[in-house]
Order: structure tokens, then sequence, then C-alpha cells
């Protein structure tokens, strides 16, 4: 079955995210469709796939993480800086499991195609 998965882990206290509120949106030429809204669990993930089976389909997507909120709930000496980060990727109709992991921290944050 096709799906569509992620975790978040934030990097400046080396643990998962939880509670970060996402959208799954699924994007066609400049207009952008919410397919999906989640909030990751006390593991950072998600407690079902974002998407699956005949739901996800090929072509571009973009998940937005709702990251300036879950460091608001968590004041750093540093104060807020991200706010919602945007991750666009496409899926090929040969993907089975697309798993978008990130990795976040106060200033940055990064992205990899997971397993």
């Amino acid at each position: 079955m096709r799906r569509l998965t992620t975790h978040v882990l934030d990097l400046s206290d080396g643990r998962p995210a939880a509670g970060v509120g996402l959208r799954v949106c699924r994007l066609d030429g400049g207009r952008s469709e919410v397919v999906a809204t989640a909030v990751t669990n006390a593991d950072g993930r998600c407690d079902r796939p974002l998407l699956s089976g005949e739901e996800f389909t090929a072509g571009p997507y973009e998940i937005q993480f709702d990251i300036g909120a879950y460091f608001a709930r968590r004041p750093t000496k540093h104060g807020g800086f991200l706010d919602i980060v945007p991750i666009r990727f496409v899926a090929t109709a040969e993907v089975t499991h697309l798993h978008v992991p990130l990795l976040v921290a106060p200033f940055g944050y990064s992205t990899y195609r997971g397993s």
C-alpha cells in the first residue's frame, strides 16, 4: 500500500518533537490544496500515515510544519525565528512508501528522503 509518513526531531534537545502541527498540500500549478492535517505524537511521528492507499497519488506535494508554534511552547534564550517550515517534494508512481523527516533547531532545519 502506498503511504506518506514523517518524523520530526528537535536537534536542540536531542529528542522527538511532540505536538508539531502540520498540513499536507497537493500542489497543482500555482494552486495548493490541503489534503491532510496531523499533529506529531510523543515520538515525533504521526499516529497514522499522512496519506495512504489511493489518496496518495503521484505528483508534487508540500508538508507545512508549524515549527513556530512548537518553539513558542518551548521558549529558548534565542526567541523565535522559524515559523512555518515548508518541504516540497514529488511523489513518483513507483514509490510505495515516502518518508519525509524533519530535523529542526531554533535557527535552522534539514530534511532528507527517509526509509
